[in-house]
């Protein structure tokens, strides 16, 4: 079963001056009809303006969480 790692969030608190808190990211994500990593976070940098490595955090991050469920 995949585990947070330590400090996969830490670059959290950057990613929400794109607008919206952390949770409404990870909603958007869990929404999407999209399921691969990185198309989720080509979408996330296409579609709505984040870096590379914020929406590659957001992805990685809500995937494990929903992996540990």
């Amino acid at each position: 079963m995949p585990t947070l790692r330590p400090g996969s969030g830490r670059q959290f608190p950057s990613i929400e001056k794109y607008g919206g808190p952390i949770a409404e990211w990870k909603e958007l994500i869990r929404d999407s009809p999209l399921t691969k990593h990185m198309e989720l976070v080509s979408w996330l940098k296409s579609e709505h303006g984040l870096g590379h490595g914020h929406a590659n955090a957001l992805v990685a991050h809500t995937l494990a969480e929903d992996a540990c469920k």
